[in-house]
């Protein structure tokens, strides 16, 4: 299930990766894959920001801030009816 197009926190380093499998491992939808002995992401909106890959991930490759960012930011104005901001951008202006 993809969430919403272009607006997840998910940051991977592949150089810092060590090719452990955690995320592939962890990851509840498959946003991960290992190609090389190192892991890749196969479609990045595909994250829902869980923040498990980066809990998981011994040398810390891997950044996402679970539960928050745009997707979360573009789903609480859904319920609210406000525009999202998520605080992404330098002067705290809605950047979704």
């Amino acid at each position: 299930m993809k969430y919403l197009k272009n607006v997840v926190t998910l940051k991977y380093d592949i150089s810092a990766c060590v090719g452990c499998k955690r995320c592939t491992e962890v990851c509840p939808h498959r946003v991960f894959e290992m190609q090389d002995q190192k892991a890749r992401i196969t479609n990045k909106d595909l994250c829902m920001e869980c923040g498990a890959c980066a809990l998981n991930c011994p040398t810390n490759a891997i950044s996402v801030q679970a539960g928050v960012g745009c997707a979360a930011a573009i789903i609480y104005s859904w319920f609210t009816g406000k525009e999202p901001a998520c605080g992404c951008s330098d002067d705290g202006a809605p950047c979704c």
